[in-house]
């Protein structure tokens, strides 16, 4: 798994897991791997942890919470990750870890899509797509000539 894969899917994993009967195992996780910071970090980590899991215990939208939350913890952990390569197993660990914990809407999902030399993607995921297109050279009834 890449860094930018790590980080999306340990991200995702930590703030889905907020409010949870998972949550003290995402965060015991979590507060470990940023205790390589030092203790006072470890310490304002738990904190913040604990503030934001009671923000998504108490919204009226826990979603949107969890959606609200997870740039700043992506860029945390890529932060933490950066400095200290070393580390990246034990992201890795609380996510399978948590993975068969947490509900199937809170699960972590991480898909790549590359489209290159005029190629398209189509992706979705834990949803449908429907994709309507017209032929190469073959213009539609509103299109100009």
């Amino acid at each position: 798994m890449m860094l930018e894969e790590l980080v999306l899917a340990g991200g995702t994993t930590v703030v889905g897991a907020m409010a949870t009967d998972s949550w003290a195992v995402a965060r015991g996780g979590i507060a470990r791997l940023f205790g390589r910071r030092g203790e006072d970090q470890q310490s304002a980590v738990e904190a913040w942890l604990d503030n934001n899991a009671a923000l998504v215990a108490r919204a009226g939208d826990a979603e949107r919470v969890r959606r609200s939350l997870l740039p700043v913890w992506l860029l945390e952990l890529e932060s933490l990750l950066e400095a200290h390569p070393d580390a990246a197993g034990e992201p890795r660990e609380l996510i399978n870890e948590l993975r068969d914990r947490l509900p199937d809407d809170q699960r972590a999902g991480v898909q790549n899509s590359v489209a290159k030399d005029r190629g398209q993607v189509f992706a979705v995921q834990g949803g449908d797509i429907i994709a309507h297109q017209t032929p190469p050279g073959r213009r539609g009834r509103g299109d100009a000539q």
